[in-house]
């Protein structure tokens, strides 16, 4: 388990990578050891049928931040064995942004929570919360 020296550089060539990441347009936008926050603007396509986010797109921001967060602090090799979200109201707005800290840091295992939030014109508003339990995956 090696800390990534500079998480921000690290995470955001680790997104260029990731092909769902690139098609949705979230971006890496802060990185400190065990915080993390990436955003996405609104696209057509991630909303469901009233023109909402998808919640799975709300799952996947959630997920990818937590997993993010950790990696700040474990390095790369994670895998995320169980995470909840937990949605709070309609998510819409011209942007999102998930808010994502490790709240602890074990040997194997770290847990870590989520706060999405979505952006119209100059208001914020709460829209989601998550946590997410990622283990260690050992490497050869």
């Amino acid at each position: 388990m090696a800390a990534l020296t500079d998480p921000l550089s690290a995470l955001q060539e680790l997104n260029r990578k990731a092909g769902f990441n690139v098609w949705a347009g979230i971006e890496v936008l802060h990185a400190e050891s065990g915080a993390v926050v990436i955003g996405m603007p609104w696209r057509i396509e991630a909303g469901q049928y009233t023109g909402f986010l998808h919640a799975g797109v709300i799952a996947a921001l959630i997920d990818t931040a937590c997993g993010y967060a950790a990696a700040t602090q474990a390095g790369l090799s994670l895998l995320a064995v169980h995470f909840s979200v937990n949605c709070l109201r309609s998510a819409s707005g011209e942007r999102f942004e998930a808010h994502a800290s490790v709240v602890k840091a074990g040997r194997n295992q770290f847990f870590t929570r989520c706060e999405l939030y979505a952006f119209a014109g100059q208001g914020r508003s709460l829209v989601a919360t998550g946590e997410t339990l990622l283990n260690v995956v050992a490497t050869s």
